[in-house]
């Protein structure tokens, strides 16, 4: 087989293509990415990143000059042609394709509201973007974040180490909310407990800014006016799935796929990472889609080696969603799906309170566990969600395991 395309050039479609390879592909192979940079890792970006140097832009990236393949870098994606089998580039260049890989992932969801033409204003999702934010950060004092789920709680954490006063608003009650209480709980204890001013349960109405047209402050719903030196905007991320509107794909808005990753109705083209909605047996056989580090690097493995075989002999993505999360000295973690759990179960905790496993469950099976600072024990419970064990099932064995934190007494359900 020949004429290999990947779109997209950031983690799955790395993974992707390295897949590909590993399976004795040894045709032609295209990487197609709108960044100019070679793939590189997200994570260090909200983290490492912004507290470092120069220095630190190469630790970013990933080890991929021995991967045979052509680069297409700073070429956007913008239109795709299923009959002819095409991808059409920015600018009118053509890129023929014998099977194709979508991992054109996700891009942050911005502020449009007023004041979204001042400068100090950022979004965090591309390496650009994380060089340019720690620069702001470099002369500032005051630091307002617009959202609290991964990225805003994970640059709280990075602003507040820089010694900086930092205010954190979402409209939901608790931090990182696709977590659940129990978690978020945790969170904004652990957010509290290091400095940050946490503004819950309300929302922004503007942004203003001063003489020169750069941020000052931030307006609550309720009328409230927050000083600020640099705004960051962490309001979710939007999959990059317009360019693939009129293509006969069906988008939801990720595109829709079957267990094996391959595209509805169409065996030549298979999808990975963020872009991805597939059917999960946790969600009972609905589609998820999943915007983790673990899902894009497992995904694209497994759409690499997919797309170097045929429909018949292709693998079913079966992994247990697993991600994680570093704010200052913590680990927090989760497997599974959260979204779904109906209730919420602590089953071990340390004497201290610093580290502990809580498992979600739904229907009767455990559907998710989450975890503070319980790296070593996540391993295991993934495979228990994997596995689909039932909630006491799995209390008794965690009450009986000589390495668990402690199993608290009685369980206490959330």
């Amino acid at each position: 087989m020949a004429g290999l395309v990947i779109v997209g050039a950031s983690l799955a479609g790395l993974r992707a293509a390295q897949g590909a390879r590993a399976a004795g592909f040894d045709g032609e192979l295209v990487v197609v990415g709108d960044e100019r940079h070679r793939p590189y890792t997200r994570p260090p970006l909200s983290k490492e990143l912004l507290g470092g140097t120069d220095d630190d832009l190469a630790a970013c990236a990933f080890p991929c000059d021995d991967l045979d393949v052509t680069w297409r870098l700073g070429s956007q994606a913008v239109a795709l042609d299923v009959a002819a089998r095409e991808v059409e580039l920015a600018g009118g260049a053509r890129v023929a394709y014998s099977r194709l890989i979508l991992a054109t992932g996700c891009r942050a969801r911005p502020w449009t509201g007023p004041g979204a033409e001042l400068d100090g204003l950022h979004t965090l999702r591309h390496l650009d973007d994380a060089v340019a934010l720690r620069a702001d950060l470099s002369g500032a004092r005051r630091l307002v974040i617009v959202g609290a789920g991964f990225i805003g709680c994970e640059v709280a954490a990075s602003a507040r180490k820089l010694g900086l006063d930092v205010t954190l608003i979402d409209i939901a009650p608790l931090p990182m909310p696709a977590l659940g209480a129990t978690l978020g709980e945790r969170c904004a204890e652990l957010h509290r407990s290091h400095g940050v001013d946490l503004r819950l349960g309300t929302g922004i109405a503007a942004l203003h800014g001063d003489a020169d047209g750069r941020v000052s402050a931030v307006e609550l719903a309720d009328g409230e006016r927050i000083g600020a030196d640099a705004v960051v905007i962490a309001l979710g991320a939007i999959p990059n799935s317009e360019w693939l509107r009129g293509s006969g794909l069906e988008l939801q808005p990720g595109v829709v796929c079957d267990e094996t990753l391959t595209a509805q109705g169409h065996d030549e083209i298979l999808c990975a990472g963020d872009l991805a909605a597939w059917p999960h047996s946790l969600a009972g056989g609905a589609l998820v889609r999943v915007e983790h580090w673990t899902n894009a690097a497992e995904q694209g493995t497994l759409a690499g080696r997919n797309a170097v075989v045929e429909r018949a002999e292709r693998t079913p993505y079966t992994a247990v969603p697993s991600f994680w999360s570093d704010q200052y000295d913590v680990k927090i973690q989760a497997v599974g799906l959260p979204r779904l759990a109906e209730r919420v179960t602590i089953a071990e905790a340390s004497p201290e309170g610093d580290r502990f496993v809580a498992i979600g469950e739904r229907d009767g099976q455990v559907v998710t566990a989450l975890a503070f600072n319980g790296a070593r024990r996540l391993p295991w419970y993934r495979r228990q969600v994997g596995s689909g064990a039932a909630p006491d099932e799995v209390l008794a064995a965690v009450a009986a395991d000589p390495k668990a934190f402690g199993a608290p007494e009685p369980a206490v359900r959330a």
